[in-house]
């Protein structure tokens, strides 16, 4: 009896702390360098920043999830077809899969893979994971139009990591950012 009570409270803490992923915005309504990701009650689970702020560098960024961090960089200088995701023991790389056609990435680990894809070539307000291997993660605009606000469904399994969740959302607020 005692062992079950003690399994119950912590399986109650443990469900407790666990938090979705639900959105991310932008911190401030007329930038596109420093987003806020929300949980299910809409407090703020993380943040993406642009690193260089004030030279406008768009090719480096830095993360927080949860008790997790890292960054975020452009492989090359002025080539955003691949980047590369690093934080707590993880490489995560981000790659189009057509040259310069950012409607369709390939995201990897080296051991998870996943497909990001635009639902539509040209428009960039609806984006989803082409296959289900690992669940569902669609990513929504909350307007038509303005990217500043999106609503995330995130139903991936727990093999995927919030480092590549970060992956995922960056990839879509940044090819959906107007960058001038």
């Amino acid at each position: 009896m005692k062992f079950k009570l003690i399994f119950f409270f912590l399986l109650f803490s443990i469900a407790t702390q666990a938090q979705y992923i639900t959105g991310i915005g932008t911190k401030w309504s007329d930038e596109f360098i420093e987003w806020n990701i929300y949980t299910e009650d809409d407090e703020i689970a993380g943040e993406i920043t642009m690193r260089w702020q004030m030279q406008l560098d768009w090719s480096e960024w830095d993360y927080t999830i949860g008790d997790e961090s890292g960054s975020i960089k452009m492989k090359w200088k002025n080539n955003p077809n691949q980047w590369e995701v690093s934080g707590e023991n993880e490489l995560i790389t981000m790659r189009t899969l057509f040259k310069d056609d950012p409607s369709e990435w390939r995201i990897t680990n080296d051991s998870e893979t996943i497909t990001l894809k635009s639902r539509w070539r040209n428009n960039f307000n609806e984006w989803q994971l082409k296959h289900g291997k690992y669940g569902e993660f669609n990513i929504i605009s909350q307007w038509e139009g303005d990217p500043r606000e999106w609503i995330i469904e995130d139903d991936l399994d727990d093999e995927i990591s919030a480092n590549m969740k970060v992956a995922i959302m960056f990839i879509v607020t940044y090819h959906s950012s107007p960058k001038g």
